[in-house]
């Protein structure tokens, strides 16, 4: 009887469970929205409880959709939005505030103060450049705005996580994490790969709400039965980014891809030296095994897919699908521009002040226009953080591989080919982060041989580029500049 292996995707704006064969290919699927909540302007919170609700129910239905039972599923694998804080009481599993979502900007004064005075330290130990995107801010916010919460963090009685660690301990009842959602709290030591003590000083953290960090690739711990009503073993958990890596096949140095979803997010595979950066990228682990861990070089952009639910929100557009049309309904973008800085401008600029943009609008200017600058910033966004990769690791992509739900688009991927200049792979699994998590379960469970990931990932298109040079650099000349105009908008408004 054929075996299976589960991949938990808990993304920003959904949860999705998928099965996928003894050939890594796709079984079912199900998925559930998970709604963000702006309780203030710059604050992103969502609900701890129904990340656990909608995981056991999209469990169920994929369960169902495949017509087969849980104990056909041999090993589970989780990935997860990183950064997003959450703290629950460690006896009874409740949350004691919402889910601080990566995207929430309510301590860019501290990390303005941060940078002044940790930076170098934070940047040496981390990896990582003071952000509000991170962890450290957003518990320390909690430990000193929750009324009595760092006092019962003291006693041992809080328990601090990113989503991995919620869903392990609300699914297994362990408080672990693994090397890759640890090294995007900006309070691990991603060369020692442990807590670094004195980090956690100038945050203020206990180390009794911290959880035990393991390889990616390693055995957490049994589902109890309560959530999932079924006893499955969890043997890989990777951020959601080191997971479209690792699904991507890009395990050794020089493999590169861009997860386009609710941000964009490029990463680029180090080896097992930690990189450095002068281009404002981020140095991170891309995933572990028990005997070692794999680097990288990441830049994130905050706002990508989100900019297309934006206008989908605003009911410019009906559906994602119709972005592509609108889009080629143009002969180019008539000189439209549009700076999706909905929450600062991450990579390579790290400007949490800049806010979003748009310019050149006429009396011309359609739905059509907006819709097309918007899949265009995707790509221009895309560029900015490559050849600012390419500067650090001192190389030339021959090729970027692309995944995320954006990926679908044609027209987005030729166009980023056309900008880029080089070519664009689309895999077979547009749901990269899910094949990664369970391909490292597969693969620390027995299933495959890490050996074997790289021939799993199976290509679908390949987008070569056809844009002449000059036009190329005429659209990114006009982008720079757009860029410019959007960034301090929010400081200099005060």
């Amino acid at each position: 009887m054929e075996k299976y292996v589960g991949a938990i995707d808990l993304g920003t704006t959904g949860v999705r469970f998928v099965i996928f064969d003894s050939a890594a290919r796709e079984v079912a699927s199900a998925y559930r929205e998970l709604p963000l909540s702006y309780p203030q302007p710059g604050w992103v919170e969502q609900d701890p409880e129904l990340m656990v609700r909608e995981t056991a129910t999209v469990f169920r239905e994929a369960l169902d959709k495949a017509k087969i039972g849980p104990e056909r599923i041999a090993a589970l694998g989780i990935t997860n939005q990183r950064e997003t804080t959450v703290v629950w009481d460690r006896e009874t599993g409740e949350p004691l505030y919402p889910a601080i979502v990566w995207q929430d900007r309510r301590t860019a004064p501290r990390c303005d103060e941060l940078r002044r005075t940790h930076a170098e330290l934070i940047r040496g130990r981390t990896g990582l450049t003071p952000d509000p995107y991170f962890s450290a801010t957003k518990l320390e916010w909690l430990l000193m705005n929750v009324p009595g919460l760092a006092e019962r963090a003291e006693k041992g009685e809080v328990a601090f996580g990113t989503v991995d660690s919620w869903l392990l301990f609300r699914l297994c009842g362990v408080h672990l994490t693994d090397h890759t959602n640890a090294s995007r709290t900006m309070l691990f030591d991603i060369r020692r790969l442990a807590w670094d003590p004195e980090i956690l000083g100038i945050f203020s953290v206990p180390g009794e709400v911290l959880p035990e960090v393991r390889p990616s690739l390693s055995h957490f711990g049994v589902t109890d039965g309560k959530v999932l009503g079924a006893e499955i073993p969890v043997t890989g958990v990777l951020g959601d980014q080191q997971a479209a890596l690792f699904g991507q096949g890009c395990l050794d140095a020089g493999g590169a891809k861009v997860t386009w979803g609710t941000g964009a997010f490029l990463l680029l595979n180090t080896g097992t030296e930690v990189p450095t950066s002068a281009q404002g990228l981020l140095s991170t682990v891309a995933y572990s095994t028990g005997d070692r861990a794999a680097y990288a070089l990441e830049g994130s952009v905050f706002i990508a897919g989100a900019a297309i639910q934006w206008l989908r929100d605003l009911e410019l557009i009906s559906s994602a699908a119709e972005s592509e049309e609108l889009s080629r309904s143009l002969p180019d973008n008539e000189g439209v521009y549009f700076v999706p800085a909905l929450v600062g401008l991450g990579a390579p600029y790290w400007d949490p002040y800049a806010r979003g943009t748009i310019l050149g609008l006429t009396r011309g200017t359609t739905r059509a226009h907006l819709v097309r600058a918007a899949l265009e910033a995707i790509a221009y966004q895309t560029h900015d953080v490559v050849r600012a990769m390419e500067a650090d690791a001192g190389i030339q992509l021959p090729e970027l591989r692309v995944d995320g739900g954006a990926a679908r688009n044609d027209f987005l991927c030729q166009f980023q080919a056309d900008i880029l200049g080089v070519p664009v792979v689309r895999p077979e699994v547009l749901e990269t982060t899910a094949l990664g998590a369970a391909l490292a379960a597969g693969v620390a469970a027995g299933i495959w041989g890490i050996s074997d990931v790289p021939e799993l990932v199976r290509v679908e298109r390949r987008f070569d580029p056809a844009m002449p040079d000059k036009e190329r650099e005429r659209l990114l000349s006009s982008w720079k500049r757009a860029v410019e105009r959007a960034r301090g908008w929010a400081k200099e408004a005060r």
